[in-house]
């Protein structure tokens, strides 16, 4: 199972996920964020990862492709910290390599 909240406030809004990030519900993520990209009026979006206990391959995946579309993640507990630290410096050396081309 898992929840995706939104909190906005006037900096801000906050994509909160909690619970497993698999499939199927990877596609929710994806879908929830894109929603959430649509009218931000100037402020930040952030996915705040609470009580995740696990995530996937394909929720790896999102979770890179969000990071390479400029998204930050702020992150509770040492597993979701481990994960989105290791895409965080996969995505900046994939981008290093692209700008070396």
């Amino acid at each position: 199972m898992l929840k995706i909240s939104l909190v906005d406030n006037a900096r801000q809004r906050r994509v909160i996920v909690e619970g497993k990030l698999i499939a199927p519900w990877t596609a929710e993520l994806r879908n929830a964020c894109q929603g959430a990209r649509a009218d931000l009026r100037g402020r930040e979006l952030v996915i705040e990862m609470k009580h995740v206990t696990t995530i996937s391959q394909e929720g790896e995946n999102v979770i890179l492709e969000l990071i390479n579309g400029g998204i930050r993640f702020r992150c509770h507990g040492v597993f979701s910290k481990h994960v989105v630290k290791e895409l965080t410096r996969r995505a900046s050396r994939n981008l290093g390599t692209r700008a070396g081309d």
